[in-house]
């Protein structure tokens, strides 16, 4: 009995030790990253606009990258209008009808006053209205529709009559510009606060 029970515990451990050097040598041919050498290239992002192998934490590898673009693409285009609309803001561009104390404020204090006055809970509700609704156009194209992530019909014209080269090339510049809003905005938002200035935020 006792020796039953030993091998049992042999043939357990051996489940758990380490795997041969030949998988080992297989593993070091691996493509790397062009944005990171040093690590393996992420496969799934392959045929994507934009995509140079950066996916340090290997996103791709639990996310279905259909969502994980749609999300890119609507924080990049967020953040291009929200960009826009904080240094407005801090230019002096105001909506009428606003009570002084928001009119007055800077887009780095305007929180405040926005929470009083209600305004704030204004636009959560049309956030959620606009998530809801493009969230039936999310589903369907992770259920296979065949619908290009962050395609909601708009701004068709500018693709009319071009060529593949020329709509992939539109599509690049686009992913290009978001991930440059996203940064800019960020680095817009910290400036204002650290320096407490007006635009150009030094």
């Amino acid at each position: 009995m006792k020796a039953v029970v030993f091998a049992s515990l042999i043939g357990s451990a051996a489940a758990f030790a380490p795997a041969p050097t030949a998988r080992t040598s297989t593993s070091l041919a691996v493509e790397k990253s062009k944005a990171l050498p040093f690590l393996p290239n992420p496969v799934n992002c392959e045929g994507y606009v934009g995509n140079v192998g950066f996916d340090p934490l290997g996103v791709s590898n639990y996310f279905p990258v259909d969502y994980l673009r749609e999300a890119e693409l609507k924080h990049g285009r967020m953040c291009q209008l929200a960009w826009l609309g904080y240094v407005a803001v801090d230019l002096g561009m105001r909506v009428p009808g606003y009570p002084e104390a928001m009119s007055s404020a800077t887009s780095a204090t305007v929180h405040g006053p926005a929470v009083e006055y209600g305004a704030l809970g204004n636009i959560f509700i049309w956030i959620a209205i606009a998530e809801m609704t493009s969230w039936i156009g999310v589903s369907q194209m992770l259920q296979g529709s065949g619908r290009a992530p962050g395609d909601f019909g708009l701004g068709t014209k500018f693709i009319e009559g071009k060529s593949a080269a020329e709509v992939e090339s539109m599509k690049l510049k686009e992913i290009t510009h978001c991930r440059l809003a996203m940064l800019a905005f960020s680095g817009v938002v910290t400036q204002s606060v650290l320096y407490d200035k007006g635009f150009p935020y030094f």
